[in-house]
């Protein structure tokens, strides 16, 4: 199984066109978890939240629930 690397934020990603040279992942990986990200803002905008930090715990835990499940079903 493959380690999830965080990025070190946007000043230090240097990317080489496949990949970021600080983090090592791939660059569509970036692009696709960035996406994510701002859809999930877009969703607590939309919806007004004031309890951001509420809803993204939320999230955590749901995400991490379902690559439970996921995973138990390869097995």
């Amino acid at each position: 199984m493959a380690r999830f690397e965080p990025c070190h934020g946007k000043n230090a990603c240097r990317d080489n066109g496949e990949r970021c040279l600080t983090c090592g992942r791939e660059s569509s990986e970036n692009a696709g978890l960035r996406a994510c990200v701002d859809e999930l803002a877009n969703l607590a905008m939309e919806h007004g939240y004031d309890n951001s930090e509420e809803s993204a715990t939320y999230v955590v835990r749901k995400l991490f629930k379902t690559i439970a499940q996921r995973r138990e079903q390869l097995q």
